[in-house]
């Protein structure tokens, strides 16, 4: 999933690991066979119960990671049920999306060394690290392949079952046998135009270009199955939603296009947010969440193309639940809206969050805090 960051935040070193208000002085209550009086300080929450009732929320878990003082978290990727956290010193860390533990943590690069992207296949997470390509076991952390592919890497990386598919900056797709990176076919937009973003599935690979170009090509050959234009740049990624592909485009709309054949596609609906785009929707099974700069965040409804709210303040979607949608805003607040009514139902400062990711596949949101703070929020029965 794609994360947003609140920048600038001072991290300062934390150490202790919180478990659920659980501190040590229990076990050692246990030995003595007197029950354990446990006591939580509000301190110790990265967000406070009684606050978090109020909105009909409750913390999972809650997590610290240790690090350093002025070190700053760059970015917050959740893939499957793991959580990513590297910092801008180019630590990382690994988390167990479901419980909250690390899973590893390691230094991957040099701290001024650039970072593209990071997405998982089967057992391993992808990266390009200093150009060059990178894969690691998503158990260990270790590094698994190291390749130099001699091109420079526009894009971050995405595969299938058979091909890694890499845009770089000679304007073309390169598709490389994933097993010993020899590359097998590369192709190019008609234009020319520079490729900013790709999705791969077994069955096709569609691109975006800097030019407004979205083409779909088989996914083992350099064939074109279908091309649909815009008239400007997309926006970030193109997601993929069965045989419907939504994207943002810096035309100032949302466009939902539909795959009816295999080498046809045609517009379903395009939403006009009266800003220039400059990041992805977020997709879940009824609705489209779409920031604009300026303007907010707006749900749009999946089917008909039309807003169901919006909100000025909104920042991005924490995670869809029971026709609820939580949101997370610029004033530092997360706001719980009802798709149905289009109503915000209940708000809880979140001051100190300076993090988040977004989750579009079930109810857990995930945010940090300034002191390195990790908490996993769902919402009550």
């Amino acid at each position: 999933m794609q994360i947003v960051l609140r920048r600038k935040a001072l991290i300062v070193l934390a150490v202790s690991f919180l478990w659920s208000g659980l501190p040590s002085h229990v076990a050692a209550a246990a030995t003595k066979n007197v029950a354990p009086v446990v006591t939580e300080k509000a301190s110790d929450w990265l967000l406070s119960p009684e606050l978090l009732e109020h909105a009909r929320l409750k913390t999972v878990w809650q997590q610290t990671l240790p690090v350093k003082p002025g070190e700053e978290f760059d970015s917050i990727t959740l893939l499957g049920d793991r959580l990513y956290f590297r910092s801008d010193r180019n630590y990382m860390w690994s988390l167990d999306a479901v419980k909250g533990d690390v899973v590893f943590s390691r230094s991957v690069a040099h701290e001024s060394v650039p970072v593209l992207g990071l997405v998982s296949h089967g057992d391993r997470i992808i990266s390009v690290i200093g150009n060059q390509l990178i894969e690691c076991s998503n158990i260990t952390g270790s590094e698994q392949r190291v390749a130099d592919l001699e091109l420079s890497i526009v894009a971050p990386p995405v595969r299938n079952e058979q091909f890694f598919y890499i845009a770089a900056a000679d304007r073309r797709l390169h598709a490389l046998r994933a097993h010993d990176l020899v590359q097998i076919f590369k192709v190019a937009p008609e234009d020319d135009s520079l490729i900013t973003t790709v999705v791969a599935g077994d069955d096709l690979v569609v691109f975006g270009t800097s030019e407004g170009d979205i083409v779909a090509i088989m996914a083992d050959a350099p064939k074109r199955l279908w091309q649909f234009k815009v008239p400007e740049a997309v926006a970030g990624s193109i997601v993929r939603d069965g045989n419907s592909f939504y994207f943002a485009c810096k035309d100032t709309n949302v466009y939902r296009i539909d795959m009816t054949e295999t080498k046809k596609a045609g517009m379903a609906w395009k939403f006009q947010t009266e800003a220039v785009l400059d990041r992805s929707p977020r997709v879940t099974d009824g609705f489209v969440y779409q920031y604009a700069p300026g303007r907010g965040l707006t749900a749009i409804n999946k089917q008909a193309g039309r807003a169901a709210w919006s909100l000025p303040e909104g920042l991005d979607l924490l995670a869809e639940s029971d026709g609820k949608a939580y949101v997370i805003t610029k004033v530092r607040t997360l706001a719980v809206m009802d798709n149905a009514t289009g109503e915000r139902l209940y708000s809880v400062n979140c001051a100190s969050v300076i993090g988040h990711v977004s989750n579009t596949e079930n109810a857990r949101m995930y945010i940090v805090d300034g002191r390195g703070r990790v908490a996993c929020l769902e919402p009550t029965r």
